[in-house]
C-alpha cells in the first residue's frame, strides 16, 4: 500500500516537528549547562579571591552601625586609652607559617583570611579567603567566624558567634594560632 499524498505530508510535518522538538531540548539543555558552569567557576572565583568590590561594599554598609555604636560611646572608648595596661596592643601569630607575625590593634576591625585584602593573609589550606574577624567593640575585643568552611576555634571550642577574648587566649585557623598580647 502506498500513502497517499495528504498521508505523506502529514508524515512530513510530524517529522519536521520532531526534529525542531529535539533542536530545542538541545539547546535548553546546553543553556542549563553552561549556567551550572558559569556558577561554578564563580564560587570558585569568590573562594580564592575574596568578593567582589561591589558586594563588599554591600557588606560595608550593613556592617556601617557597629562603627557608628564604637563613635557613639566615646566615654567608654576614653577610659580604655587612660588604662592601656590591662589593654592589648597588638595580634600576634605564634604557630603556624606566620609565626612571629604582629598586627597592631586598632578600632578598625582586623580581617583573616585567604583573600588578598585581608588585614593578615594567611596562605593556610584551611582557612577560607573570609575566614574570621577580630574587632572592638565597647572596650572589649571579640573574635568572629565569618562562616568558613573549616571554622574558627577559640581554645578547643568551634566558634558559631562572636566571643570576648583576652590577652593570651589563642584562636586557631588551620594550621595558625594567634593571640592579643600587650
Amino acid at each position: 500500500m502506498t500513502a497517499t499524498p495528504a498521508e505523506a505530508r502529514q508524515g512530513l510535518k510530524s517529522s519536521s516537528m520532531s526534529n525542531l522538538t529535539l533542536i530545542l531540548i538541545k539547546i535548553a539543555y546546553l543553556a542549563v549547562l553552561w549556567l551550572f558552569v558559569l556558577m561554578a567557576v564563580g564560587v570558585i572565583s569568590t573562594d580564592l579571591f575574596g568578593q567582589s568590590k561591589r558586594k563588599s561594599r554591600k557588606k560595608k554598609s550593613r556592617s556601617a552601625p557597629r562603627p557608628a555604636q564604637r563613635r557613639s560611646s566615646s566615654s567608654s572608648q576614653g577610659r580604655s586609652q587612660r588604662a592601656p595596661r590591662n589593654e592589648p596592643t597588638v595580634l600576634a601569630v605564634t604557630q603556624g607559617p606566620l609565626t612571629g607575625t604582629t598586627v597592631n590593634l586598632s578600632s578598625q576591625p582586623i580581617l583573616i583570611g585567604r583573600a588578598p585584602d585581608s588585614t593578615l593573609v594567611i596562605t593556610d589550606d584551611y582557612a577560607s579567603g573570609r575566614h574570621a574577624r577580630v574587632y572592638t567593640e565597647s572596650g572589649r575585643w571579640f573574635v568572629e567566624d565569618l562562616n568558613s568552611t573549616n571554622g574558627t576555634y577559640f581554645g578547643q571550642q568551634k566558634l558559631n558567634r562572636p566571643q570576648p577574648i583576652t590577652v593570651g587566649q589563642p584562636i586557631r585557623i588551620g594550621k595558625t594560632v594567634l593571640e592579643l598580647r600587650k
